[in-house]
C-alpha cells in the first residue's frame, strides 16, 4: 500500500469511531439516567444491553482499525496488541497502558458474558469506563487530525 493508502484506511477507520461513538454516547446518557441498581426492569437491561456491547465495538474499533491505521500511516511495524496499545501510549492517546488493558478485559467480560447474575456489576463498570473512552477518542481525533 502507498502512504495515501494508509492514510485513506486511517480516515475511514475514524469515520466508523466517529459514527460508533455517537451511538456510544446516546447509549450512555440514557444509562446515566437511570443509574447503577442491583436489579433493572426489562427495559432498563435492554438499555443497558445495548451500552455494553456499543461499548466493545467501540473499544474494539479504537484498538483494533484506528491504532493499527495509526501504526501504518507512521510506518510502524505490525506486531502484537501490547505493541500497539505501547505506541498509543508513547504518542500519548492514553494516560496508561493498564488503563487500556482494563477496558479490553471489560469488552472481553461483555462479549463472554451469558449468565445474568453479573449483570449490573457489568453493568456499572461500563458506565464507569466509558467517560475514559471517550477521553481516548478525542485524543485519537486530535492527534489524528495532522493526517487528516
Amino acid at each position: 500500500m502507498t502512504q495515501a493508502q494508509y492514510v485513506l484506511n486511517l480516515k475511514q477507520s475514524l469515520e466508523t469511531l466517529r459514527e460508533g461513538t455517537a451511538w456510544l454516547k446516546r447509549s450512555y446518557e440514557k444509562c446515566r439516567r437511570i443509574g447503577v441498581k442491583s436489579a433493572y426492569t426489562a427495559e432498563e437491561f435492554d438499555i443497558y444491553e445495548t451500552l455494553t456491547g456499543r461499548f466493545a465495538r467501540v473499544s474494539d474499533i479504537l484498538i483494533q482499525k484506528v491504532f493499527r491505521s495509526i501504526d501504518k500511516v507512521e510506518f510502524e511495524e505490525k506486531g502484537t496488541m501490547i505493541d500497539v496499545i505501547n505506541r498509543a501510549h508513547k504518542r500519548g492517546l492514553i494516560s496508561s497502558v493498564e488503563e487500556i488493558r482494563v477496558m479490553r478485559e471489560l469488552r472481553n467480560s461483555i462479549a463472554h458474558e451469558y449468565m445474568t447474575k453479573g449483570l449490573p456489576e457489568l453493568f456499572e463498570e461500563t458506565l464507569r469506563y466509558t467517560p475514559a473512552l471517550f477521553k481516548i477518542i478525542d485524543e485519537v481525533n486530535n492527534y489524528s487530525s495532522r493526517y487528516t
